[in-house]
Protein backbone atom coordinates (compact mmCIF):
# COMPACT_ATOMS: atom_id res chain seq x y z
CA UNK A 1 0.00 0.00 0.00
CA UNK A 2 1.49 3.41 -0.95
CA UNK A 3 2.45 5.66 1.94
CA UNK A 4 0.19 8.63 2.48
CA UNK A 5 3.22 10.90 2.23
CA UNK A 6 3.85 9.88 -1.38
CA UNK A 7 2.93 12.66 -3.79
CA UNK A 8 2.05 10.59 -6.82
CA UNK A 9 0.85 13.63 -8.79
CA UNK A 10 4.38 15.06 -8.63
CA UNK A 11 6.03 11.75 -9.50
CA UNK A 12 3.90 11.48 -12.62
CA UNK A 13 5.65 14.56 -14.00
CA UNK A 14 9.16 13.06 -13.80
CA UNK A 15 8.63 9.29 -13.81
CA UNK A 16 9.43 6.62 -11.25
CA UNK A 17 13.03 6.11 -12.36
CA UNK A 18 13.90 9.80 -12.01
CA UNK A 19 12.12 9.98 -8.66
CA UNK A 20 14.02 6.95 -7.37
CA UNK A 21 17.32 8.54 -8.44
CA UNK A 22 16.46 11.76 -6.62
CA UNK A 23 15.16 10.03 -3.49
CA UNK A 24 17.74 7.26 -3.10
CA UNK A 25 20.03 6.73 -6.07
CA UNK A 26 22.17 9.84 -6.33
CA UNK A 27 24.91 10.48 -3.81
CA UNK A 28 23.95 13.25 -1.43
CA UNK A 29 26.60 15.66 -2.75
CA UNK A 30 25.43 15.08 -6.32
CA UNK A 31 21.81 15.64 -5.37
CA UNK A 32 22.57 18.91 -3.54
CA UNK A 33 24.53 20.19 -6.57
CA UNK A 34 21.71 19.27 -8.91
CA UNK A 35 19.08 20.98 -6.79
CA UNK A 36 21.23 24.10 -6.35
CA UNK A 37 21.38 24.46 -10.12
CA UNK A 38 17.63 23.92 -10.43
CA UNK A 39 16.85 26.56 -7.80
CA UNK A 40 19.29 29.01 -9.40
CA UNK A 41 17.33 28.74 -12.64
CA UNK A 42 14.01 28.99 -10.79
CA UNK A 43 15.17 32.16 -9.03
CA UNK A 44 16.28 33.66 -12.34
CA UNK A 45 12.69 33.32 -13.61
CA UNK A 46 11.25 35.29 -10.71
CA UNK A 47 10.30 38.93 -10.96
CA UNK A 48 10.33 41.57 -8.23
CA UNK A 49 6.53 41.51 -8.36
CA UNK A 50 6.34 37.76 -7.73
CA UNK A 51 8.74 38.10 -4.79
CA UNK A 52 6.62 40.91 -3.32
CA UNK A 53 3.44 38.90 -3.78
CA UNK A 54 4.93 35.92 -1.96
CA UNK A 55 6.07 38.20 0.87
CA UNK A 56 2.49 39.40 1.24
CA UNK A 57 0.78 36.00 1.24
CA UNK A 58 3.23 33.30 2.38
CA UNK A 59 2.79 32.35 6.04
CA UNK A 60 6.41 31.15 6.24
CA UNK A 61 8.00 34.53 5.44
CA UNK A 62 5.72 37.10 7.08
CA UNK A 63 7.17 39.00 10.07
CA UNK A 64 6.30 37.92 13.60
CA UNK A 65 3.17 39.49 15.06
CA UNK A 66 4.92 40.49 18.33
CA UNK A 67 7.18 43.55 18.58
CA UNK A 68 10.89 42.65 18.57
CA UNK A 69 11.66 44.75 21.66
CA UNK A 70 9.05 42.78 23.60
CA UNK A 71 10.56 39.47 22.49
CA UNK A 72 14.13 40.58 23.26
CA UNK A 73 13.13 41.68 26.76
CA UNK A 74 11.24 38.42 27.25
CA UNK A 75 14.29 36.39 26.22
CA UNK A 76 16.39 38.23 28.78
CA UNK A 77 14.01 37.39 31.62
CA UNK A 78 13.69 33.74 30.61
CA UNK A 79 17.45 33.24 30.41
CA UNK A 80 17.88 35.05 33.75
CA UNK A 81 15.47 32.55 35.31
CA UNK A 82 17.72 29.63 34.24
CA UNK A 83 21.19 30.57 35.55
CA UNK A 84 22.31 26.94 35.99
CA UNK A 85 21.85 26.21 32.26
CA UNK A 86 24.46 27.19 29.66
CA UNK A 87 22.84 29.42 27.03
CA UNK A 88 23.50 28.56 23.37
CA UNK A 89 22.74 30.63 20.27
CA UNK A 90 21.80 28.02 17.67
CA UNK A 91 22.10 28.18 13.90
CA UNK A 92 18.83 28.70 12.00
CA UNK A 93 19.62 25.40 10.21
CA UNK A 94 20.02 21.82 11.42
CA UNK A 95 21.17 18.56 9.80
CA UNK A 96 18.51 16.98 7.61
CA UNK A 97 16.52 14.50 9.73
CA UNK A 98 17.31 16.16 13.07
CA UNK A 99 13.73 15.63 14.18
CA UNK A 100 12.41 12.73 12.06
CA UNK A 101 15.48 10.50 12.57
CA UNK A 102 15.54 11.06 16.35
CA UNK A 103 11.95 11.65 17.48
CA UNK A 104 8.57 10.51 16.23
CA UNK A 105 7.72 13.17 13.67
CA UNK A 106 7.27 13.38 9.92
CA UNK A 107 9.73 15.16 7.65
CA UNK A 108 6.68 16.66 5.93
CA UNK A 109 6.28 18.87 9.01
CA UNK A 110 9.78 20.27 8.52
CA UNK A 111 10.99 22.91 6.05
CA UNK A 112 13.83 20.99 4.34
CA UNK A 113 16.52 22.78 2.34
CA UNK A 114 18.44 21.72 -0.77
CA UNK A 115 21.80 21.59 1.02
CA UNK A 116 21.20 18.59 3.27
CA UNK A 117 19.82 20.71 6.08
CA UNK A 118 16.46 21.73 7.49
CA UNK A 119 15.12 24.87 9.12
CA UNK A 120 14.99 24.41 12.89
CA UNK A 121 11.55 23.29 13.97
CA UNK A 122 12.37 22.23 17.53
CA UNK A 123 15.54 23.46 19.30
CA UNK A 124 15.39 20.66 21.90
CA UNK A 125 16.49 18.18 19.21
CA UNK A 126 19.56 20.32 18.50
CA UNK A 127 20.37 20.68 22.18
CA UNK A 128 20.18 16.88 22.32
CA UNK A 129 22.66 16.66 19.42
CA UNK A 130 25.05 19.03 21.19
CA UNK A 131 24.65 17.08 24.44
CA UNK A 132 25.44 13.83 22.62
CA UNK A 133 28.59 15.39 21.15
CA UNK A 134 29.81 16.47 24.57
CA UNK A 135 28.90 13.21 26.31
CA UNK A 136 30.73 11.15 23.69
CA UNK A 137 33.87 13.03 24.77
CA UNK A 138 33.15 12.81 28.51
CA UNK A 139 30.29 10.47 29.56
CA UNK A 140 30.71 11.45 33.23
CA UNK A 141 29.50 15.05 32.83
CA UNK A 142 25.97 16.39 33.12
CA UNK A 143 25.14 18.77 30.26
CA UNK A 144 22.55 21.47 30.95
CA UNK A 145 21.67 23.74 28.02
CA UNK A 146 19.18 26.53 27.28
CA UNK A 147 18.28 28.49 24.20
CA UNK A 148 15.68 30.87 22.86
CA UNK A 149 15.07 30.24 19.18
CA UNK A 150 12.71 31.07 16.32
CA UNK A 151 11.27 27.85 14.88
CA UNK A 152 9.45 27.09 11.63
CA UNK A 153 6.96 24.26 11.20
CA UNK A 154 5.35 23.24 7.95
CA UNK A 155 2.13 21.66 9.19
CA UNK A 156 -1.07 23.66 9.35
CA UNK A 157 -1.38 25.55 12.62
CA UNK A 158 -4.58 26.01 14.65
CA UNK A 159 -6.65 28.97 13.52
CA UNK A 160 -6.38 30.51 16.95
CA UNK A 161 -4.91 33.81 18.15
CA UNK A 162 -1.19 33.52 18.84
CA UNK A 163 -0.42 30.55 16.59
CA UNK A 164 1.77 30.91 13.48
CA UNK A 165 4.02 28.97 11.09
CA UNK A 166 7.10 30.48 12.76
CA UNK A 167 7.37 31.30 16.44
CA UNK A 168 9.82 31.69 19.31
CA UNK A 169 10.51 28.98 21.90
CA UNK A 170 12.53 28.95 25.12
CA UNK A 171 14.01 25.47 25.62
CA UNK A 172 15.95 23.61 28.31
CA UNK A 173 17.72 20.24 28.21
CA UNK A 174 19.57 18.16 30.78
CA UNK A 175 21.60 15.15 29.70
CA UNK A 176 23.86 12.73 31.49
CA UNK A 177 24.53 9.23 32.79
CA UNK A 178 21.65 7.97 34.89
CA UNK A 179 22.28 7.49 38.59
CA UNK A 180 20.96 4.93 41.05
CA UNK A 181 17.16 4.80 41.46
CA UNK A 182 16.61 7.21 38.53
CA UNK A 183 18.24 9.98 40.56
CA UNK A 184 19.25 12.19 37.63
CA UNK A 185 15.88 11.80 35.90
CA UNK A 186 13.92 12.86 38.99
CA UNK A 187 16.31 15.71 39.79
CA UNK A 188 16.27 17.02 36.22
CA UNK A 189 12.52 16.90 35.64
CA UNK A 190 11.80 18.64 38.94
CA UNK A 191 14.49 21.27 38.17
CA UNK A 192 12.93 21.96 34.76
CA UNK A 193 9.50 22.45 36.34
CA UNK A 194 10.87 24.75 39.05
CA UNK A 195 12.85 26.74 36.47
CA UNK A 196 9.82 27.32 34.26
CA UNK A 197 7.71 28.31 37.27
CA UNK A 198 10.45 30.75 38.31
CA UNK A 199 10.42 32.17 34.78
CA UNK A 200 6.67 32.78 34.98
CA UNK A 201 7.09 34.38 38.41
CA UNK A 202 9.80 36.67 37.05
CA UNK A 203 7.67 37.67 34.06
CA UNK A 204 4.81 38.55 36.39
CA UNK A 205 7.12 41.21 37.88
CA UNK A 206 7.63 42.70 34.41
CA UNK A 207 4.20 43.20 32.90
CA UNK A 208 2.83 39.67 32.49
CA UNK A 209 0.07 37.74 34.20
CA UNK A 210 -0.36 33.95 34.34
CA UNK A 211 -3.53 33.33 36.37
CA UNK A 212 -4.94 29.95 37.42
CA UNK A 213 -1.69 28.09 36.78
CA UNK A 214 -1.70 24.31 36.63
CA UNK A 215 1.11 21.77 36.78
CA UNK A 216 0.32 18.36 35.36
CA UNK A 217 2.54 15.26 35.48
CA UNK A 218 1.73 12.48 33.05
CA UNK A 219 3.28 9.03 33.42
CA UNK A 220 2.85 5.58 31.99
CA UNK A 221 1.69 2.98 34.54
CA UNK A 222 5.24 1.62 34.70
CA UNK A 223 6.58 5.06 35.66
CA UNK A 224 3.76 6.33 37.86
CA UNK A 225 5.89 6.03 41.00
CA UNK A 226 8.55 8.23 39.39
CA UNK A 227 5.88 10.84 38.66
CA UNK A 228 5.01 10.88 42.36
CA UNK A 229 8.65 11.35 43.27
CA UNK A 230 8.91 14.31 40.90
CA UNK A 231 5.87 15.90 42.55
CA UNK A 232 7.40 15.32 46.01
CA UNK A 233 10.51 17.23 44.88
CA UNK A 234 8.50 20.35 43.94
CA UNK A 235 8.37 21.87 47.42
CA UNK A 236 4.61 21.67 47.87
CA UNK A 237 3.56 22.96 44.44
CA UNK A 238 0.06 21.60 43.65
CA UNK A 239 0.26 18.91 40.96
CA UNK A 240 -2.32 16.98 38.97
CA UNK A 241 -1.61 13.47 37.70
CA UNK A 242 -2.70 11.77 34.49
CA UNK A 243 -1.80 8.60 32.59
CA UNK A 244 0.57 9.20 29.69
CA UNK A 245 -0.55 7.63 26.40
CA UNK A 246 1.74 9.53 23.98
CA UNK A 247 4.78 7.45 22.92
CA UNK A 248 6.72 10.57 21.84
CA UNK A 249 7.93 10.72 25.47
CA UNK A 250 9.94 8.11 27.37
CA UNK A 251 7.28 7.40 29.96
CA UNK A 252 7.18 10.82 31.69
CA UNK A 253 5.83 14.21 30.67
CA UNK A 254 4.86 17.46 32.39
CA UNK A 255 2.72 20.38 31.28
CA UNK A 256 2.28 23.83 32.83
CA UNK A 257 -0.68 25.94 31.80
CA UNK A 258 -2.39 29.21 32.66
CA UNK A 259 -5.69 30.86 31.85
CA UNK A 260 -5.51 33.33 28.97
CA UNK A 261 -7.72 36.45 28.67
CA UNK A 262 -10.39 34.53 26.71
CA UNK A 263 -10.79 32.21 29.70
CA UNK A 264 -9.21 29.19 28.00
CA UNK A 265 -6.56 27.17 29.84
CA UNK A 266 -3.49 27.13 27.56
CA UNK A 267 -0.70 24.52 27.94
CA UNK A 268 2.15 27.01 27.71
CA UNK A 269 5.03 24.75 28.80
CA UNK A 270 5.68 21.14 27.85
CA UNK A 271 8.50 18.78 28.78
CA UNK A 272 9.48 15.26 29.66
CA UNK A 273 11.94 12.39 29.35
CA UNK A 274 13.22 11.25 25.95
CA UNK A 275 15.24 8.30 24.64
CA UNK A 276 17.07 10.35 22.01
CA UNK A 277 20.55 10.07 23.55
CA UNK A 278 20.45 6.30 23.32
CA UNK A 279 19.76 6.63 19.60
CA UNK A 280 22.49 9.25 19.13
CA UNK A 281 25.25 7.58 21.15
CA UNK A 282 24.22 3.88 21.44
CA UNK A 283 24.63 4.35 25.19
CA UNK A 284 21.23 3.61 26.70
CA UNK A 285 22.35 4.58 30.18
CA UNK A 286 22.32 8.24 29.12
CA UNK A 287 19.09 10.13 29.82
CA UNK A 288 17.66 13.32 28.38
CA UNK A 289 15.12 15.68 29.86
CA UNK A 290 13.85 18.43 27.57
CA UNK A 291 11.24 21.14 27.97
CA UNK A 292 10.06 24.27 26.20
CA UNK A 293 7.97 27.36 26.80
CA UNK A 294 6.10 28.99 23.93
CA UNK A 295 7.57 32.43 24.53
CA UNK A 296 5.99 34.17 21.55
CA UNK A 297 2.59 32.81 22.59
CA UNK A 298 3.26 34.05 26.13
CA UNK A 299 4.09 37.53 24.83
CA UNK A 300 0.92 37.61 22.74
CA UNK A 301 -1.59 36.18 25.22
CA UNK A 302 -0.24 36.98 28.69
CA UNK A 303 1.39 40.40 28.42
CA UNK A 304 -0.77 42.85 30.35
CA UNK A 305 -2.35 45.57 28.16
CA UNK A 306 -0.84 48.50 30.05
CA UNK A 307 2.72 47.15 29.88
CA UNK A 308 5.36 49.45 28.36
CA UNK A 309 8.86 48.73 27.08
CA UNK A 310 10.26 50.33 30.26
CA UNK A 311 8.18 47.93 32.39
CA UNK A 312 9.62 44.93 30.56
CA UNK A 313 13.27 46.01 30.80
CA UNK A 314 13.50 47.36 34.33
Amino acid sequence: MPLKTERNWARAEIGEAAHAALARGLAASELWSLLLGVMEQRAALRTPTSVRQQWERDRFVCPAYVDQRTLNALDGHLLAAAPSFEALELSPLAPLGSCSAIGLTSQNRIVSTIRGTEVVSDPTNLLALESARRLRKDPTQTVKLATSHRCVRAQQVPRLPGYAAHFRMFSLTTAGHERKDHGLLIESLSEHIRTHVSALNRLEQHGYGFPARTIKILATPARASLGRRIADALDGMPVMFETLAHDYYDGLRFMIGARCPSGEQIPLIDGGAFDWLGKLTSNHKLILVASALGSQLAAYLYRLPATTAADELR
